[in-house]
């Protein structure tokens, strides 16, 4: 029997976050490649792209 809802979700959740954390720490060496690539990433990622988006100042990188 699988675990219940609520356990799936904040897996799902803890996972994103480690994938964000890792996201986050390329940026300072990232080309802007790499960035439209992040930032592409992130629209799928998750529904809070946009803020993301923002606060890392990739909103210069969209086309």
């Amino acid at each position: 029997m699988p675990g219940s809802e609520r356990q799936r979700e904040l897996r799902r959740r803890r996972k994103r976050r480690e994938q964000l954390d890792k996201m986050k720490a390329k940026l300072p060496k990232a080309t802007a490649s790499e960035k439209i690539e992040i930032t592409r990433k992130l629209r799928e990622m998750t529904p809070g792209a946009d803020t993301l988006i923002e606060s890392w100042e990739l909103a210069e990188t969209e086309r």
